[in-house]
């Protein structure tokens, strides 16, 4: 987690996490085993990053619902839910917003230790079946 505090917008949450999180471990964990404890998690830290993100976002209506939460967990990974308005609804404009928003998000996924799912393309499964074969 040292290398998250190099995060600017995940400072305040950083420092309060950790701070709750010492709090109840030291009342409620056993020291000599630590699965009882509580700790951050690398989506659980991603889904502040993002919120934090929006919230600094210039072209994300602040005075409007802003929601970042995780669905479900399904076979093809963990899905994470964005619910914001923007400041500008000409469609053009929302959809580049838009854009912009997931290429961010999705570059900074390693930083978090995540990865995005894609399903394989079926030539990219015919080439694993070559490989296999050989």
């Amino acid at each position: 987690t040292q290398r998250m505090h190099t995060i600017t917008i995940l400072k305040p949450y950083l420092e309060k996490k950790e701070k709750e999180i010492a709090e109840w471990n030291a009342k409620n964990a056993d020291p000599a085993n630590h699965i009882n404890a509580r700790a951050l998690s690398n989506i659980g830290t991603f889904r502040a990053y993002v919120d934090a993100y929006l919230r600094n976002h210039p072209k994300i209506a602040q005075n409007q619902t802003r929601l970042v939460r995780q669905l479900q967990p399904t076979d093809h990974g963990l899905p994470i839910e964005l619910y914001v308005f923007t400041t500008d609804n000409a469609w053009a404009n929302y959809e580049s917003i838009q854009s912009d928003i997931i290429d961010h998000l999705l570059s900074v996924l390693p930083e978090f230790n995540l990865r995005p799912f894609q399903r394989p393309s079926d030539s990219a499964l015919r080439a694993l079946a070559a490989l296999s074969t050989d």
